[in-house]
């Protein structure tokens, strides 16, 4: 993708954001997700970093296409790359912000008017995308599932979504989980520990201790998804990654998410933390150079 004119390039980094979001979340050592030198049956730390780079490729230039082709571009760019879904949630969420035009509005404001203009038009590209990227324990829906054609606009289609899925509720409540309670969480944490990986880890505990992983409920039910749930609230109780009874406790709940498969990978968290660190970035609130590594001799 090439821009039609100066006027379409980009704010300096926007795409840079992009890809850096998404290796500061997969090189940081989160609970139940893969991370170098942890991986799942049949991807690596590696296929999420091809995946990173090539997507910030599509997000270079946002202003030529809308947030739904943004999101068709990525999926299949990221098939060609790594022949897998390893990045769908994350697409979805940062095609919106990356697509987020502000003059004269502010950051928050540009999302919602791109959210608002969403159409039946961007829905069909949208399911279709997501059926090219078959992510797993995508379920059956009750009203307007991918598999079928939509009849409503996407922005529509996420708000009846949203009370099951935690990327859609970002869509219908213009990503105010991102921006109120994501955003604060890491920044508060980075302010605590002085680097990005341990406040993306503290991070993690406390979007699973406050929202039940919808990826876990989608494969296990609700019921697990809300027993992993209070685990991460017990971690947070003991002081969380700040004292050795809270990283025992983070540890041992690792376990537990890695049994069975993996079936209990937290996926949709690690989607919410990497919007969140995009906006971090995007309002200066950390940079690139950042200091990321976490030294803690009893971690992963």
């Amino acid at each position: 993708m090439t821009p039609d004119s100066v006027d379409d390039i980009p704010p300096q980094g926007i795409d840079l954001f992009a890809e850096v979001a998404c290796i500061w979340e997969v090189n940081a050592r989160k609970v139940g997700n893969v991370y170098p030198g942890v991986s799942f049956r049949n991807t690596s730390a590696v296929d999420f970093l091809l995946s990173a780079a090539a997507i910030r490729n599509i997000f270079r230039f946002p202003g030529s296409s809308g947030t739904a082709r943004l999101i068709e571009y990525a999926v299949r760019e990221t098939r060609a790359t790594v022949g897998q879904n390893t990045n769908l949630g994350i697409v979805l969420l940062l095609a919106p912000l990356v697509n987020a035009h502000e003059t004269p509005l502010t950051f928050r404001d540009a999302i919602r008017a791109g959210l608002q203009r969403l159409d039946i038009a961007d829905a069909k590209i949208v399911f279709e995308a997501i059926r090219l990227a078959k992510p797993g324990g995508l379920g059956d829906a009750p009203e307007q599932d991918v598999r079928n054609e939509p009849t409503v606009t996407l922005l529509e289609a996420m708000r009846l979504a949203a009370d099951r899925d935690l990327v859609a509720r970002q869509y219908a409540n213009g990503f105010a989980d991102v921006f109120d309670f994501g955003v604060p969480a890491f920044t508060e944490a980075f302010a605590q520990f002085g680097c990005v990986e341990a406040a993306i880890i503290d991070s993690q505990f406390r979007w699973l201790a406050t929202y039940p992983d919808s990826l876990i409920a989608r494969k296990n039910g609700i019921p697990v998804a809300e027993d992993v749930q209070r685990r991460a609230a017990e971690v947070l109780q003991l002081g969380g990654i700040a004292t050795p009874e809270g990283r025992a406790a983070g540890i041992a709940l690792d376990k537990q998410l890695r049994s069975d498969g993996n079936k209990l990978n937290p996926g949709t968290t690690a989607d919410l933390i990497t919007a969140c660190l995009f906006v971090a970035l995007r309002e200066n609130k950390v940079t690139p150079s950042t200091p990321f590594r976490w030294q803690v001799p009893d971690w992963l």
